[in-house]
Parts: structure tokens; C-alpha cells; sequence
């Protein structure tokens, strides 16, 4: 009888732990989410997607940034629904015109190319939402930063929201208050955003998205001084008061391809090349403490940029019979959607 008991107690707890059976609350505000999702669907997906984003690696150094802001900007608008890969329909308004987007977010390509792989080995199982999650991870960790495993099972969404776009993700002339603010909206935290803005230790940024820093910052001609003004200097010789808007400049200038903390020792330096960077560091004491503390420790930056990912991951995710599985990202499977 003993035996028979402790089988049906092993038996029970299988089935109220199955990730089948938790209810779409069960992980965070979404949708159930787990690593395991397409072991048995689609066993080889993260083995397709990591070697397409080694190949664009190859190919072009600015991509994982670029695939790791695609995930953040994805995020942050209506949740991880892949909305910002769907092109303008007739009952669709693209994110890719946003501000934010428009002339910046790249790596679209990259992204199809991995789906049009994955429909190939297993055709409508892997979300373009879930693709865009790997793709930030594998990006991180090709550039010498920290892994994670990625809970997966997220769903497509059938629209997009434009003006979310807008809207919600951070700009680089916000203040710190809203800044924290647009994060706080998604469940995350100040750690959450000092941590994640550290993933500007890749990438690079465009003259118009900080060009009032080096010439009117507040509105009165006068620059920011809380950029290093010989950094200043330098950075105006390519960023002028007019033209040369699209001109890009690193945004870590000390290992402008390589995920590490010097982005954090930038800060200190005040060689943080955005508003929205420097300001982790001069307008708030627990932000500044933290900067301090990556700064000086890369692998706290790393284990916490890590769990910051996640938490981000699932921010919203569609799940069970929400959205849909697009069969190519750009695009709804139907048009009356």
C-alpha cells in the first residue's frame, strides 16, 4: 500500500507541475513559458538560430546589437509578441515607422532568414516572438557576455501598435524619472534597468540621438556638462548642429564590439554617450550605486543582466491559443487578421 501511495503521489505532482497544466498566470503576467518548448516540436530550433547569428556576426560585426534591440523594442510594445517585425498591411500601421525605429532598428533580414530555416525544419511551430528572444541571447553571448536559458512558447501577435512604439520605449533625451517610469509600466525595476542598459556595451548610435547634448541640452545653447567635454569635443567634429543626423558613433568607444562592463566604467568617466546613459550615474543614488558596482564587478553586471533578460522576456507573452505562429515575420499568416 506504501508503494502504491508514494507512485500516486509522484503521479500527482508530475501533473501539477506539467506545464500544460499551470494556468496562463502561472509565470509572471503572461503566459506560461519554459526552455524545454520545443524539445520534441522542434529539437534542433536553437541550434538554427545560433548558428544564423553567428553567420551575421561574421558578416557584420553591428548585428547582435542590432538583433538584441530588436528584442528590447519588441518587448516593451504590447509585450514579446513580435510586433515590431510586421511590415504596414491594410489594417496594419508598422512600429518600424516609430520614432524610435525609423532609420535605426536593422536586422530585420536576419530574422526572416532564421524563420525561413525554422519553417523549413519544422514547419508553423516556432514563433517569431521566440526567435527574437534567442536571437538577443545568442547575440550576448557571441559577443563575450553571459547565457541564459530562454523560457520559451511565446505566440505572434496580428497587429502592431504605433503609437506604443511612441510611447513606451525609453528615448535618449528622457529624464531619469521617466525613463524608470516607462520600466516600472513593464514590471520591471530600477536593477532591471541599470542591468539592461548595459546591453550599450555594444552597438552604436546615430548624431540625432544626442546632438543636443553637445549644443543645448536644457534649452538655454549651453551643452551638457555632464558629458567629459573633451569627449564632447571629439564627438562634435562628426555631429554638427545640423546635418549628419544618420552619422553613427560607438556606444562604448572602449570595446565598441566586446559585451562587458565598460560600459559602466564609461559612466563613471562621463563618457556615457546618451542622456539616458549618463543619467543611471548623476540623478539617482541607487542607480548610481549600482553603475559603481558593475563598474567594478562584471560578473554581478552579467548574473544580473541575465535574470533582467528573462524578466524582460515575459513581459506579456501570447500563450495557448492567443496570436498565432507566423509563418513568415513580416506579415500576418491571413490577410483578414
Amino acid at each position: 500500500m506504501a508503494v502504491s501511495l508514494n507512485i500516486l503521489i509522484v503521479a500527482l505532482s508530475l501533473i501539477a507541475f506539467s506545464p500544460l497544466c499551470l494556468s496562463s498566470k502561472a509565470y509572471g503576467t503572461g503566459g506560461y513559458l519554459f526552455p524545454q518548448f520545443y524539445d520534441h516540436s522542434c529539437p534542433k530550433a536553437q541550434e538554427i538560430v545560433q548558428s544564423i547569428v553567428a553567420k551575421a556576426f561574421a558578416h557584420d560585426p553591428r548585428m547582435p546589437a542590432s538583433l538584441l534591440r530588436l528584442h528590447f523594442h519588441d518587448c516593451f510594445v504590447k509585450g514579446c509578441d513580435a510586433s515590431i517585425l510586421l511590415d504596414n498591411s491594410g489594417t496594419i500601421i508598422s512600429e518600424k515607422r516609430s520614432n524610435p525605429n525609423r532609420n535605426s532598428a536593422r536586422g530585420f533580414e536576419v530574422i526572416e532568414e532564421i524563420k525561413h530555416a525554422l519553417e523549413q525544419e519544422c514547419p508553423e511551430t516556432v514563433s517569431c516572438a521566440d526567435i527574437l528572444a534567442l536571437a538577443a541571447r545568442d547575440s550576448t553571448v557571441i559577443t563575450g557576455g553571459p547565457s541564459w536559458e530562454v523560457p520559451l512558447g511565446r505566440r505572434d501577435a496580428r497587429g502592431a501598435s504605433l503609437s506604443g512604439s511612441n510611447n513606451d520605449i525609453p528615448a535618449p533625451n528622457n529624464t531619469f524619472q521617466t525613463i524608470l517610469t516607462k520600466f516600472k509600466r513593464q514590471g520591471l525595476n530600477l536593477v532591471d534597468l541599470v542591468s539592461l542598459s548595459g546591453s550599450h556595451t555594444i552597438g552604436n548610435s546615430r548624431c540625432t540621438s544626442f546632438r543636443q547634448r553637445l549644443y543645448n541640452q536644457s534649452g538655454n545653447g549651453k551643452p551638457d556638462l555632464t558629458l567629459n567635454q573633451y569627449y564632447a569635443s571629439v564627438l562634435r567634429k562628426q555631429c554638427p548642429r545640423s546635418g549628419g543626423d544618420q552619422n553613427l558613433f560607438f556606444l562604448d568607444l572602449v570595446t565598441p564590439f566586446k559585451f562587458d562592463n565598460h560600459y559602466f566604467k564609461n559612466l563613471i568617466m562621463y563618457k556615457g554617450l546618451l542622456s539616458s546613459d549618463e543619467v543611471l550615474f548623476t540623478k539617482n543614488r541607487e542607480s548610481k550605486e549600482l553603475v559603481e558596482l558593475y563598474a567594478e564587478n562584471q560578473e554581478a553586471f552579467f548574473e544580473q543582466f541575465a535574470k533582467s533578460m528573462v524578466k524582460m522576456g515575459n513581459i506579456s507573452p501570447l500563450t495557448g491559443a492567443r496570436g498565432e505562429i507566423r509563418r513568415i515575420c513580416r506579415r500576418v499568416n491571413h490577410a483578414a487578421y
